[in-house]
C-alpha cells in the first residue's frame, strides 16, 4: 500500500518548492525528487489515521475521467517529445495532475516500469482506466519508436470522444427533465389532488363517468400503497440500469434505440463516428488490421456495428477487402462503404476513415443542436395530454351536475 509524504525540495534555480508524493517508503520519495531534478530538503509521512485522516469517498475520489486521461496524454507527449525520459515525465505528471485517482495510477505505472515492465505492460494492469484501444496504440508506438506521436493522437481521439459525449448528454438533459417532471406531477396529483376531489364526489350520490372512476381507483391504490410505489420507482430504476449494463440488455436497447425517431438517427451517426475514428487512429498507429478490427468492435458501442465488424474480420481472414461485407449491414450507410472501398484501393484507408469521422461529427453536432427545438413541441403535447386528461376526468362529474341543474 502506498503512503503519502509531504516534501520540501530546492529547485535548480534555488527556489524552495513544496508538495505531496505517494510511495512505499521515504527513500523512494527522495529518489523520485532527485529524478525530477529537485534537491530534497525534508520528507515527512502524512498521518492517515484518526482525526488526521483525510475524508474521502473512494468512488468519487479515485475515479479517473476520460478527460483526465486525455490531458495526461497531451502532457506526456509534450514532455517525451522535448527529450525527457518517460520515467521523469511520469514523475512530474504524478505531482502535477489534479486527479487523485490518476496520480495514484501514474505512480503505480512508474513503479512497474522501474521493475522492468514496458509502458504498455504497466498500463495494461489498470484496465479500468486504460482500455484496449489505448494500450494497443501505446504498444504500437513503443514498437515503432513514435510514442510521442501516438500519445498526441490518443489525446486528440479522447478529447473528441469526451466532447461528443458532453454534447449528447447536454441534448438529452431537456427531454429527461421533462419526463421526470411529468412523473412528479402525476404522483403529486394522485396523492394530493385526486383524494380531495374524491370527498366532493362522495356528496354527489350518482354514478361517476368511467374515466373518473378509473382515476379514483388508481389514486386510492397510490395512497394506500405509497411505500410500495416508492420501492417500485427505485426498484424499476435499479433494475433498468442492471439490465442496460448486461449483454442481453445492451443488445436489446441498441436495437430499440435505432428504431426510435431522431434518437435512432443520432445513435447511428454517433456509432459511425466511433467506428471510423477508432479504426483510423489504430491503423495510422501501426496496429495490425485484425487486431484493429477487434478493438474497434469492442469500442463501437452498438451491437449492430459490432456485428458488422465481426463479419469484416471473417472476410479479412479469407483475404477479402473490408468494404465487401459492409454492404450486408444496413447500419453502415453507403457513403461509409464507398469511402472504405476507395481507401482500400488507394492505400489511404486511414485518411478516408478520418474524413468519414469528420463528416459524421458535423452531422451529430447538427442533430444535437436542433434536438431541443425538435423535441420541445412533442414534449409539450405529452405533458399537456397527461395533465389535461387528468383534469378532464376530475371535472366530468361537475359538468354532469351542471347539466342536471339546467
Amino acid at each position: 500500500m502506498l503512503d503519502t509524504y509531504t516534501y520540501k525540495a530546492r529547485e535548480k534555480s534555488g527556489r524552495i518548492t513544496e508538495g505531496k508524493l505517494e510511495a512505499e517508503n521515504k527513500e523512494l520519495v527522495v529518489s523520485k525528487l532527485r529524478e525530477m531534478g529537485y534537491l530534497p530538503v525534508s520528507v515527512e509521512k502524512v498521518a492517515n489515521k484518526g482525526l488526521n485522516k483525510e475524508f474521502e469517498i473512494p468512488y468519487f475520489t479515485n475515479r479517473v475521467k476520460p478527460k483526465d486521461v486525455a490531458v495526461m496524454c497531451r502532457q506526456l507527449a509534450t514532455m517525451v517529445d522535448s527529450g525527457m525520459t518517460l520515467l521523469r515525465a511520469l514523475a512530474i505528471l504524478g505531482v502535477q495532475t489534479e486527479s487523485k485517482g490518476l496520480a495514484k495510477v501514474v505512480a503505480e505505472v512508474r513503479m512497474d516500469i522501474e521493475r522492468g515492465l514496458s509502458f504498455s505492460g504497466a498500463l495494461s494492469r489498470h484496465s479500468k482506466v486504460f482500455d484496449r484501444l489505448f494500450i494497443s496504440m501505446i504498444k504500437a508506438g513503443e514498437t515503432g519508436g513514435s510514442l510521442d506521436e501516438v500519445m498526441l493522437r490518443l489525446a486528440n481521439t479522447l478529447e473528441k470522444q469526451v466532447e461528443l459525449r458532453r454534447k449528447i448528454k447536454s441534448a438529452m438533459t431537456y427531454p429527461i427533465a421533462v419526463l421526470a417532471l411529468v412523473l412528479v406531477i402525476l404522483t403529486a396529483m394522485m396523492l394530493f389532488v385526486v383524494p380531495t376531489f374524491q370527498k366532493i364526489f362522495a356528496t354527489l350520490h350518482g354514478t361517476l363517468p368511467l374515466p373518473t372512476r378509473i382515476l379514483l381507483v388508481v389514486s386510492h391504490l397510490a395512497v394506500k400503497f405509497f411505500p410500495l410505489l416508492i420501492l417500485a420507482y427505485v426498484g424499476g430504476a435499479v433494475g433498468f440500469v442492471k439490465f442496460a449494463r448486461s449483454k442481453r440488455g445492451r443488445d436489446t436497447l441498441d436495437r430499440l434505440i435505432l428504431k426510435v425517431p431522431i434518437f435512432g438517427m443520432l445513435a447511428r451517426k454517433s456509432a459511425m463516428v466511433r467506428f471510423s475514428s477508432t479504426m483510423a487512429t489504430l491503423l495510422r498507429s501501426g496496429v495490425p488490421i485484425l487486431e484493429a478490427l477487434e478493438i474497434t468492435k469492442e469500442a463501437s458501442g452498438n451491437v449492430k456495428v459490432a456485428d458488422g465488424v465481426t463479419d469484416m474480420q471473417v472476410g479479412v481472414r479469407f483475404g477479402e477487402p473490408m468494404s465487401k461485407r459492409l454492404v450486408n449491414h444496413p447500419i453502415f450507410p453507403p457513403m461509409v462503404t464507398q469511402m472504405v472501398a476507395v481507401g482500400e484501393e488507394s492505400g489511404s484507408i486511414d485518411t478516408m476513415l478520418d474524413k468519414v469521422a469528420l463528416f459524421y461529427e458535423q452531422e451529430v453536432e447538427a442533430i444535437v443542436g436542433s434536438l431541443a427545438s425538435l423535441l420541445e413541441p412533442i414534449l409539450i403535447v405529452i405533458l399537456g395530454s397527461v395533465v389535461g386528461s387528468m383534469i378532464i376526468s376530475l371535472y366530468l362529474p361537475m359538468f354532469n351536475v351542471i347539466k342536471l341543474i339546467k
